[in-house]
């Protein structure tokens, strides 16, 4: 799945700035305060910062999608192993998981922080602003991913423990640093964007099979319009920092809207793959291909952003896109979790 989405730079899911630490007091306050005294600090207060700026570090929302679609491919997983009800090892997969995908975007930040700082909705974030060291983020990040790995190792299985700890890599030691050298980190950061569902069915079989494949090519697919929408709206911020996202190196937009589209025509016989490796039944298949034409369909518009009267307009279809993108996915999930055949 900031993409990015995260063990994904689908790790750039919509993400908003934090707010300052605290409201400067207006002059009526200030004078308001000295009258009655100065007030001890709120450990309440700090706390709720803090915890705050762990959830940036974090990032939290990517981290949910993240386990989101995990949960989707251990269910999958565990419906081939003829369980449909409780599912052994469900919560201690997707902790794990969760544990180095939070881990990833900790990592992610401190390599980061300096060109987060030059762009407006990154620019709070709190190792940019110092409000954590970098010390403590890369100490941090580095244990979450020791520990979630292992415990995928021992808590389900070596595969699993491998192949997360191997997605964590991917995204924050040549993703993360090839974003400001060629528009091509795009393409690579999307295999680890794609990795969730993969890991969740290992978690489940223990065992990379075709319907796992699948799911990783439905989320692979997925992340380029998506990808495309969210590099046309930051397309300002992106060039400041020097990432080479393709609407910063070819801003004309005619190449942003031609990998969009392409890839949102190639989703909708991605994501019948499920059917014909009989994972999902005929309804499903339905609910594929509409919500398919209607990606396909807000990918289309997007392509108005070449000929935008103004840039107010042209973001306009790139946000409608992003939004579209962000529905599709867990209607995508929802429905082939709804209509899986098991064994």
């Amino acid at each position: 799945m900031n993409p990015s989405h995260q063990l994904a730079p689908s790790t750039q899911l919509v993400e908003e700035t934090l707010g300052p630490d605290a409201a400067e007091l207006s002059p009526g306050r200030a004078q308001g305060t000295s009258q009655r005294g100065r007030q001890p600090p709120s450990h309440a207060g700090e706390t709720a910062s803090l915890i705050a700026d762990y959830r940036e570090l974090f990032k939290v929302r990517v981290t949910l999608m993240v386990v989101m679609t995990a949960w989707a491919g251990f269910y999958l997983g565990s419906m081939q192993s003829g369980i449909s009800s409780v599912q052994p090892g469900l919560v201690e997969a997707l902790f794990g998981i969760a544990m180095v995908s939070a881990g990833a975007a900790a990592l992610n930040e401190c390599v980061e922080r300096k060109h987060d700082a030059k762009m407006i909705r990154t620019s709070r974030r709190p190792m940019v602003t110092g409000r954590i060291g970098l010390a403590h983020g890369i100490l941090i990040g580095l244990a979450a991913i020791a520990a979630g790995s292992i415990w995928l190792a021992r808590e389900t299985n070596l595969v699993t423990g491998i192949l997360t700890l191997m997605t964590a890599f991917t995204y924050v030691a040549i993703y993360t640093p090839l974003k400001r050298f060629t528009t091509l980190a795009t393409f690579i950061g999307a295999f680890p964007g794609a990795m969730p569902p993969l890991l969740g069915w290992t978690a489940a079989r223990g065992r990379i099979e075709w319907p796992a494949v699948a799911l990783f090519a439905i989320l692979f697919v997925w992340q380029f319009p998506h990808f495309m929408a969210i590099a046309w709206l930051y397309r300002e911020d992106y060039g400041r920092a020097g990432i080479r996202m393709l609407p910063v190196v070819q801003p004309d937009g005619w190449s942003t809207v031609i990998e969009a589209i392409t890839y949102a025509v190639l989703m909708i016989p991605v994501s019948l793959l499920p059917v014909w490796l009989h994972l999902a039944g005929p309804y499903y298949g339905i609910a594929a291909a509409v919500l398919g034409a209607v990606y396909l369909g807000y990918t289309i518009r997007f392509s108005h952003i070449t000929r935008a009267r103004s840039t107010i307009e042209s973001k306009m279809y790139a946000r409608d896109l992003l939004k579209v993108s962000v529905i599709y996915l867990p209607l995508l999930l929802t429905a082939l979790m709804l209509n899986a055949k098991g064994k």
